[in-house]
């Protein structure tokens, strides 16, 4: 028999083995398992709270589409230059990329699963038996020889219960959940640039409030100290200055403190070492004001924007399709298992024809008893994606509440702007009399410090109000999953 007619002899036998194979399959029909279907929860976000839409006359909330880069709606320059920086520099980002790569990794070991495996190998060994031993005792020969062995080994396990099938879903299910826990660290770090980016231009505000207020401080002691050397003033009216002076100049080594420790807070986002971003940031920029109209989208789009609940339906995904496989555990395995090669005790008999040998066949495990260890795996599997169910359903639940907070909170912080202004504009004005009927001698010092200090305090208060307003539209386009397409 030729090398030819041998190789056609276990092509045919492998052809039968084939169709039988072909044939079970078929048989056996589906995968087994429940297959997923999209979440049916009780929580519906058909449309946004109307307590929530507080329409005022400086904002008006729009369902107009979302912008994935929507901090340009601050039309800050320098801000929308980090925040392009931010997706190629920070480090959180690049470690969710990796996670990526090994899910994707993980597929692919999977994936392999499915296919036919075959390797080559090759063996020698020089052995002999005992001349005392049972095999001599036989009339075995007991001197030494070598034993020489090269060849290839096939097998291929069919999934006939969609076992393999059942473990590329999970796993293509847990890949797409790290694109999208990916895509959520996107959106959580750009709305954390925006956030220390803000309130940095803030505690400048605050800062250059501070030192203004230091300037009138030192223009009031002057003229207390003239008041009271001309006889018209007091000793009391000069101390209480001095003390006003201080209490003003001690603020600002803590805003200072606060303006460096945000501005190392932004080039760690970037992925840059202390004071890296000093030369850029030092210099004080107003705030931002809110734009007229605020884009939120249409109720419908949130579960379709926000990375973690699809991240979330992908990780419910993947363990439906774990129950699965450990179903088709409990199913019967059947294996095609090849060899084909040559043997020999020496050497240069491996090139010999009759020193081949093959062997084909099917092999069958089938599980029987193990302690019950496959029924606690199935439910094990079972309890984790109920765990899944919930935690989708939780998930949406939060979606839901930040988005009409946000709301809620930005529509507040505007309200509360306007009488603000009010305030401040009237204390300047309650300042600027005190202060001319202090020079005019028909006014104590203790009026010009009262509404001094009040100018003081609106100012700080309108400060922190417009901060919080810009914060609030940053929370609001991260609870709106705001930041990508």
């Amino acid at each position: 028999m030729s090398f030819y007619h041998l190789i056609k002899q276990v092509l045919q036998l492998t052809g039968k083995m084939v169709l039988f194979s072909v044939s079970l399959l078929l048989l056996s029909g589906c995968s087994v398992g429940p297959d997923h279907s999209e979440p049916d929860n009780e929580v519906k976000i058909s449309e946004w709270s109307t307590n929530s839409l507080q329409q005022s006359e400086n904002l008006l909330i729009v369902s107009t589409p979302i912008k994935s880069d929507w901090w340009t709606l601050f039309e800050d320059p320098l801000l929308t230059l980090l925040e392009k920086e931010l997706e190629k520099k920070n480090l959180d980002l690049q470690l969710a990329m990796s996670r990526i790569a090994e899910s994707r990794a993980i597929l692919g070991v999977t994936e392999s699963n499915q296919s036919p495996e075959l390797s080559v190998g090759g063996s020698y060994s020089r052995y002999g038996l005992s001349e005392n031993g049972k095999f001599a005792a036989l009339g075995a020969p007991t001197r030494a020889n070598n034993f020489w062995q090269v060849g290839f080994d096939a097998s291929w396990e069919l999934d006939l219960w969609g076992k393999f099938d059942r473990e590329n879903e999970s796993a293509m299910a847990q890949l797409i959940a790290s694109q999208y826990g990916q895509r959520g660290v996107y959106v959580a770090i750009s709305a954390e640039l925006a956030r220390t980016y803000l309130q940095l231009r803030g505690v400048q505000a605050e800062l250059e409030l501070t030192r203004n207020n230091r300037d009138i401080a030192k223009h009031t002691l002057v003229l207390t100290e003239s008041r009271e050397r001309n006889g018209v003033g007091t000793r009391f009216e000069t101390s209480t200055s001095k003390a006003e002076l201080a209490s003003i100049k001690a603020m600002l080594p803590q805003l200072q403190q606060r303006r460096n420790k945000l501005m190392n807070a932004l080039a760690l986002l970037l992925g840059e070492k202390p004071h890296a971003l000093d030369d850029r940031l030092k210099g004080a920029i107003p705030l931002p004001s809110l734009p007229k109209e605020i884009p939120v989208g249409v109720p419908s789009e949130l579960a379709h924007r926000r990375p973690d609940i699809l991240k979330s339906e992908a990780e419910l995904h993947a363990a439906t399709a774990d129950i699965g496989v450990a179903k088709a555990n409990f199913y019967p395995r059947i294996a095609i298992n090849g060899q084909l090669g040559v043997d020999a005790f020496e050497y240069q008999d491996l090139s010999s024809w009759s020193s081949r040998f093959f062997s084909i066949g099917p092999t069958v495990y089938l599980p029987i008893f193990q302690g019950e260890a496959l029924t606690k795996k199935l439910k094990l599997t079972e309890i984790k994606q109920k765990s899944a169910a919930i935690r989708y359903r939780q998930t949406v639940l939060k979606a839901w509440h930040e988005v009409d907070n946000a709301l809620t909170y930005t529509a507040a912080q505007v309200q509360q702007n306007t009488e603000l202004v009010v305030a401040y504009e009237q204390n300047k004005e309650a300042f600027n009399v005190a202060e001319r009927n202090f020079q005019e001698g028909v006014a104590d010092y203790l009026q010009v410090l009262t509404a001094q200090r009040n100018v003081l305090v609106s100012e700080t208060k309108l400060n922190i109000n417009k901060t919080q307003s810009t914060l609030s539209l940053v929370n609001l386009y991260k609870a709106l999953g705001g930041g990508w397409n």
